[in-house]
């Protein structure tokens, strides 16, 4: 049995785009949570949690664009030509939200609320803008024969809407679990009393969509609940209750642990393994495989050994800088 490259580049884009999920998500979560804290002081803690390691979390989004395009150049096209909306929204989001985290620092405090605006806008439009994508590729896109035949505005319907707002929220959670573990405090306990609330609002974001998919979606209702899904999928439901139950105990009781964090973590991941089995084998819902999309396999293997080669570095670079910075942040002490 010869190696399945598609396969591969299939696990690598996920694996590229849950690393992105993580570190970006958190880092765009403290944008989003900044309304909830009007203290310059507490908005100055937050952005100094991740002011040293923030600017590298977008690598992973490079990786997962630079792959889909290189290995499944047919699903590239398509979803760049359905998603050029929502997309080019994001990239001006990221773009606000780092031009602000750069300039909010060297501002005067006249102009610092203006930049304030900026960051949160940003974060919010970029993380919307996501959830949108995620919600319209699971909607399903119309292809004819290799080029996408439906409306640029088939994003705007209300499935991928609520989607925006879902991911919004599962970041603003992020954000809240991440500064329970970095700051200590009126901050810390702010945000302990605030991951109750954005936890429960989580879950009511994703009962609604594990509803809402499989009514509208057919297809996907038979292989949620038909042999073998539905034995990957049985785990799903029962890790959500736990991981949010374990979320709301450990900020209820307001220790100083990583024990929250690594919760939303499980949680996140566990619901982009259920979006991995609403779609598999399709890298362009409903009808097209990964295998249909796939480049020449001279290419992924080509391609291959660059990324073998390219992602340890990255892990490398990513686990120093995160250890380096490690722990509490120190109010007094400069991170920028």
């Amino acid at each position: 049995m010869g190696i399945d490259l598609s396969v591969i580049w299939f696990i690598i884009i996920v694996f590229a785009t849950l690393m992105y999920i993580v570190m970006d998500g958190f880092d765009l979560g403290i944008g989003i949570l900044f309304p909830f804290n009007k203290q310059d002081a507490e908005r100055n803690m937050m952005m100094n949690t991740v002011a040293p390691v923030w600017d590298g979390n977008e690598t992973w989004m490079v990786l997962g664009g630079a792959a889909l395009y290189g290995a499944f150049p047919l699903a590239y096209a398509v979803i760049i030509d359905a998603l050029s909306i929502p997309l080019t929204a994001m990239l001006l989001g990221l773009i606000f939200r780092g031009v602000a985290f750069e300039f909010r620092f060297k501002a005067t405090p006249e102009h610092r609320p203006l930049w304030d605006k900026a960051f949160i806008g940003g974060s919010v439009l970029a993380a919307f803008s996501q959830g949108v994508a995620v919600g319209t590729l699971l909607n399903g896109l119309t292809v004819s024969g290799r080029e996408f035949s439906g409306s640029v505005m088939d994003w705007l319907a209300p499935f991928p809407v609520f989607c925006g707002i879902g991911l919004v929220i599962a970041y603003a959670l992020l954000g809240c679990t991440w500064l329970i573990m970095k700051t200590e405090g009126q901050l810390h306990r702010k945000m302990s009393d605030l991951a109750t609330v954005l936890t429960l609002a989580l879950l009511a974001v994703i009962a609604v969509i594990s509803v809402w998919t499989p009514l509208t979606h057919p297809d996907i209702a038979r292989r949620w609940f038909s042999s073998p899904g539905i034995l990957w999928f049985m785990p799903v439901p029962v890790l959500v209750l736990v991981c949010s139950w374990g979320i709301i105990r450990s900020a209820y009781s307001r220790r100083a642990n990583s024990g929250p964090f690594i919760m939303t973590l499980v949680l996140i991941f566990t619901g982009f393994s259920g979006l991995g089995i609403s779609i598999w084998p399709n890298i362009i819902p409903p009808g097209i495989t990964i295998w249909q999309a796939a480049s020449p396999p001279q290419s992924q293997g080509f391609m291959l050994i660059g990324g073998l080669l390219i992602i340890p570095v990255i892990l490398m670079y990513t686990f120093w800088s995160y250890y380096v910075f490690r722990g509490k942040i120190k109010p007094d002490e400069g991170y920028h």
